[in-house]
């Protein structure tokens, strides 16, 4: 599915998804847990930010000088009103040009309906936009090989893709980041989320990098930490 038709289904439903998202605290435990890994930059991008802005309002209570992205126009409005201290962005990241790079960055539930042919590209670009020791987290498909689904969303319907858990490694490990946490988290939906950072092994490719990527990508339990 073209982003820009994304982003109109994404504004005929916005209010209605305001509405279902008050009080919600989805994801908040995985951004809690990202910001563990997190030195002392204080400059966050959220991409995807939807309407109801929680990872925005967490962060802006954190300190964070807080930049919202996303393709819906309405959702973006909605935002706006619920975090005025935030600054906002509309665009599609396939093709929106990062002014800085980020001490986090954030997409959650938002880069899964990329087309699959942007899920790469897109990737390497938010690795690349972080600061020398940032933090990325977002979710994808739980797969184990590239592909695409629909499903039906608020009355719309929606497309997903993923390259699959293995490859989304891979690439992290390209971008020179490093996984620090990935979780099966709405087991025994296909539901993943990612925390990765910056990381000088990764980057340099040392032994203990690649070993450790490696035993990421094979193992199967349902939540992994690194370090235990």
């Amino acid at each position: 599915m073209d982003p820009q038709e994304t982003g109109k289904h994404y504004d005929d439903i916005a209010s209605w998804w305001l509405e279902q998202m008050q009080g919600s605290s989805y994801g908040l435990a995985a951004l809690e847990r990202a910001l563990r890994f997190i030195g002392t930059g204080r400059v966050a991008l959220d991409v995807g930010c939807g309407c109801e802005g929680r990872f925005l309002g967490l962060l802006l209570a954190r300190g964070f000088d807080c930049t919202g992205l996303d393709i819906s126009e309405k959702m973006l409005v909605l935002a706006a009103q619920r975090h005025p201290a935030a600054s906002f962005a509309s665009g599609d990241i396939c093709t929106w040009r990062l002014p800085r790079r980020y001490d986090l960055i954030t997409a959650w539930d938002s880069t899964f309906h990329l087309p699959l042919e942007s899920q790469e590209p897109v990737l390497l670009k938010l690795c690349e936009g972080l600061t020398p020791d940032g933090v990325l987290l977002f979710t994808c498909g739980d797969a184990e090989k590239p592909g695409t689904i629909q499903g039906a969303f608020g009355g719309r319907q929606f497309e997903y893709s993923s390259l699959g858990v293995p490859e989304y490694i891979r690439l992290l490990r390209f971008g020179g980041c490093a996984v620090q946490h990935l979780e099966r988290d709405q087991h025994p939906l296909n539901h993943v989320s990612i925390i990765a950072k910056k990381s000088y092994e990764a980057r340099h490719g040392s032994r203990a990098g690649v070993d450790n990527q490696s035993r990421l990508a094979q193992e199967s339990p349902h939540s992994r930490a690194a370090g235990g």
